[in-house]
């Protein structure tokens, strides 16, 4: 009988590490975007001692596959199978280290209630803290990418070319944040934002994930648009992603 109940309560799945905190003297909290079963907050009893099996498998930034039993509360972490250790290059170098703590505080907000877009987001993260362990371009044009491309998923689709709020066929020279994006002259509200023929088209492609427009970007086309960026998502997420003032545009 034991058995069978913990059978029914336990479950197995693919999830990317967003965040741990401290429990008691040797248990952790651990925040996970899971591939089938959305955002879980799991403790992991015993993973601080120095002979935890499986400690080192729940770091940030790590995929790992996990069986979980759910608990009253919090789910427990009763196995855990190292996937792929993102986390070793990614806290080595300062750049990517802060476009990940970005890029997974974005993702713990957007997923905290959101289970039908649950395996595009784990996707689209562990993608992204792929590209960023490899090098395979910029930290910061991973993240503004992966940035736009989340809240996307969550329902909020910017447009760079078209207009934003009556779609009007562009290119528009003009940004409006609240509008959703690109704005003609007739939907432009007052004060809104200029950026560059060439900005513009640099968030269309980090939008799209078209990594030829992004790599040939120069450095200060790049960080305007990611001023942009970020000014997009914070507006409709309605709150702060704190690691965004980490993360140093100096070189693009």
């Amino acid at each position: 009988m034991a058995r069978s109940t913990f059978a029914s309560r336990s479950y197995r799945d693919d999830a990317v590490v967003l965040r741990t905190y401290d429990l008691g003297e040797a248990d952790r909290i651990v925040i996970l975007l899971t591939a089938e079963n959305g955002q879980v907050r799991a403790v992991a009893k015993g993973v601080r001692r120095t002979k935890s099996r499986f400690g080192a498998r729940l770091e940030p930034f790590h995929v790992a596959q996990v069986q979980l039993v759910h608990g009253r509360n919090l789910d427990i972490v009763s196995q855990a199978i190292g996937k792929r250790a993102y986390g070793q290059s990614i806290v080595a170098d300062y750049e990517k280290y802060t476009a990940a703590a970005a890029m997974v505080e974005t993702a713990e907000k957007l997923t905290a209630d959101d289970y039908d877009t649950a395996t595009q987001h784990y996707q689209l993260l562990v993608g992204a803290l792929s590209a960023l362990a490899r090098g395979l371009h910029e930290p910061g044009r991973i993240l503004d990418s992966y940035l736009l491309r989340a809240v996307a998923l969550a329902g909020w689709t910017p447009s760079f070319v078209d207009c934003a709020r009556c779609g009007a066929p562009g290119p528009h020279r003009s940004f409006s944040a609240a509008l959703g994006g690109a704005v003609c002259p007739q939907c432009r509200p007052p004060g809104s934002a200029a950026p560059s023929a060439a900005t513009f088209a640099l968030l269309d492609g980090l939008l799209r994930g078209d990594w030829s427009t992004i790599d040939a970007a120069d450095t200060k086309t790049a960080r305007a648009a990611a001023g942009f960026v970020a000014a997009y998502i914070q507006w409709h997420m309605e709150r702060t992603v704190r690691s965004l003032a980490l993360v140093d545009r100096g070189d693009g």
